[in-house]
C-alpha cells in the first residue's frame, strides 16, 4: 500500500488552529502550471493567499489539492492549489504555522505508476520545518541572492529556512 502523505492533514489542522485563535490564515504557495491563480500576483514564481473565512468562498481542502473562490481587485476568480505546491501555512499575525519543502512542484511530478507496479520510493522525502514564533529564537539566515532585504516593523513574515 501506498504511503499517504500528512501534508494534507497537517495543512487541515493549521488551517483549523488559525481560525480557532482568531488568527488569519495564510498560504504560501509555488506557482506552476498545475496551479491556477491570478498571474500577476504572483511574484518570483510564488503567491502568498489569505484562506480565512471572510476572504474566500467554498473552500475546500483536499488531499490533493486545495480550490476556493476568492475576490481579486473585485473580481471573483476559482483558484486551485495542488497541495504538493504548498510552502507554507501561517497565521499572518505572529507567523507561527509550518512551511514544506517543495523541491519539486505538481507539474513536475513524474506520471503515476500503474495500480500493480509498487511505487518508487522518492530518494529524498519531503521534510517540515517549524515556522519560529514571536518569541522563539531566530534561526540563523543563510544569505541567498533571490531574497529580498528584511522588512523593519509593520506584518510579520514568513522565513523560509532550507
Amino acid at each position: 500500500m501506498a504511503d499517504i502523505s500528512t501534508k494534507p492533514y497537517l495543512l487541515r489542522a493549521i488551517y483549523e488552529w488559525c481560525t480557532d485563535s482568531g488568527f488569519t490564515p495564510y498560504l504560501a504557495v509555488k506557482v506552476d502550471a498545475a496551479t491556477t491563480v491570478p498571474m500577476e500576483y504572483v511574484k518570483k514564481g510564488e503567491i502568498i493567499l489569505n484562506i480565512s473565512y471572510g476572504a474566500t468562498s467554498g473552500l475546500k481542502m483536499d488531499n490533493d489539492a486545495i480550490t476556493f473562490r476568492a475576490r481579486f481587485n473585485g473580481v471573483s476568480r476559482e483558484l486551485y492549489i495542488p497541495v504538493h505546491n504548498v510552502l507554507a501555512i501561517y497565521a499572518n499575525e505572529n507567523g507561527q504555522g509550518m512551511a514544506f519543502d517543495v523541491s519539486t512542484t505538481a507539474a513536475e511530478q513524474p506520471a503515476p505508476a500503474p495500480a500493480s507496479a509498487p511505487e518508487p520510493v522518492p530518494a529524498s522525502a519531503p521534510g517540515l520545518s517549524a515556522v519560529p514564533g514571536k518569541n522563539a529564537p531566530e534561526a540563523p539566515s543563510q544569505p541567498d541572492g533571490d531574497n529580498e532585504p528584511p522588512k523593519k516593523g509593520g506584518r510579520p513574515t514568513l522565513t523560509r529556512i532550507k
